[in-house]
């Protein structure tokens, strides 16, 4: 991937040996119009604009530029610094910033609050912030990784899911344990409100996340009585089955047929009480996006 994030690869042949971040690449773009504007994450889907270029233009580069958001330092000068508290972790982390001076280089914001209700109010205004909640880590916390991860010092507190009632239109068999079911799926909505007579479903999200062990086995059960064409691996089925999707993000997007791409979805539940003309349509979807 080195060749897509050139900026990113310049910062770490900057970065003293011994060095190890934890972080994330994120686009970040700051507001032409506000001199003070210290700038923002962007929607993922501006980073799959870089993911998916083998070939990176000047342009492209200028107009998405990105940036390592780091969130921990695990290593400094070649010392392994993961059993320091967190607290600690954090103050070096800030100094290394500070030293670095790079533009392609971020601290990851610390949010303060007085009381749980503060905090609550925060995350809240975390969607128009773009991003899907806040990180809370006990100030003593090491930096635990696989079996060592201690259970309940750092808690991922996200935004309830935007969610929206989609229609099972293809399926595929699944992996590991589920290959033999049919638990990898394709979701539509309509391009049009009840009552229009050409009306059609316009798929916009994959998911196979949600269901237990016994939904998946009804569904794949109906979607074996129910299958139209055959597509290699994935099955065209007949439009019958209602499902609400959740997912943390909603960006337009020219890659995907809707017009709209969405941001880890997952079912949340059958919609076994909803009929498939009832479910939601593409103004729907629309609506969800931001201002």
């Amino acid at each position: 991937m080195t060749d897509r994030f050139p900026e990113l690869a310049v910062l770490g042949e900057a970065l003293p040996d011994g060095t190890v971040l934890d972080g994330e690449i994120a686009v970040w773009r700051k507001d032409e119009t506000s001199p003070e504007d210290e700038g923002k994450v962007q929607p993922f889907a501006e980073l799959q604009k870089r993911i998916g270029r083998k070939a990176l233009g000047a342009k492209l580069l200028r107009d998405i530029p990105v940036v390592l958001l780091a969130y921990d330092l695990l290593e400094w000068e070649g010392r392994d610094l993961r059993a320091l508290p967190q607290s600690q972790r954090r103050v070096l982390l800030d100094e290394l910033v500070t030293r670095m001076r790079h533009p392609s280089l971020l601290p990851s914001p610390m949010l303060t609050g007085p009381d749980w209700n503060n905090l609550a109010r925060q995350r809240e205004a975390a969607r128009t912030m773009g991003v899907e909640g806040m990180m809370l880590k006990r100030r003593d916390a090491q930096y635990g990784v696989g079996r060592t991860k201690d259970v309940g010092v750092w808690w991922k507190w996200k935004i309830d899911p935007l969610s929206i009632d989609a229609v099972l239109i293809y399926a595929q068999r699944g992996h590991g344990r589920r290959a033999s079911l049919f638990s990898d799926y394709t979701f539509a909505v309509w391009d049009g409100p009840p009552g229009q007579e050409d009306r059609k479903l316009v798929p916009f999200a994959k998911a196979y996340s949600g269901l237990t062990d016994a939904e998946m086995a009804r569904v794949d059960a109906i979607i074996r009585k129910t299958t139209v064409e055959s597509f290699g691996p994935v099955k065209s089925v007949k439009p019958t089955l209602v499902f609400e999707l959740g997912f943390e993000g909603i960006a337009r997007s020219t890659r995907h047929k809707s017009g709209i791409a969405v941001r880890f979805p997952r079912m949340l539940r059958w919609r076994e009480d909803k009929p498939v003309g009832e479910a939601d349509t593409l103004q729907t979807l629309a609506a969800l996006l931001p201002a």
